[in-house]
């Protein structure tokens, strides 16, 4: 194990963490956006306006996605596996 293996699994980690965190992050700024520039039309300033269309937004998105991100984690995990395995051969 050298030090561009490292680099490598640190790498392949973080891509994961942000391909698998993409579709909700997306979803949120999307909704956010939409969210705020209605309040800025209508001139409401209620909290609850903000919180409760992201929430359903997200609730959508991983229903939607759920069985991606879950192939994704599994490929992931294989991986990592399958490379702690070839180092204590």
């Amino acid at each position: 194990m050298n030090s561009s293996f490292i680099l490598y699994l640190g790498r392949y980690t973080l891509e994961t963490a942000l391909l698998l965190s993409a579709p909700i992050l997306i979803t949120c700024m999307v909704v956010g956006v939409t969210v705020t520039l209605f309040q800025a039309v209508t001139s409401i300033r209620d909290m609850t306006l903000t919180i409760v269309p992201k929430l359903l937004a997200v609730g959508a998105v991983i229903l939607l996605f759920g069985g991606w991100t879950l192939q994704v984690m599994l490929r992931f995990a294989t991986d990592i596996f399958a490379h702690i395995q070839n180092i204590g051969q």
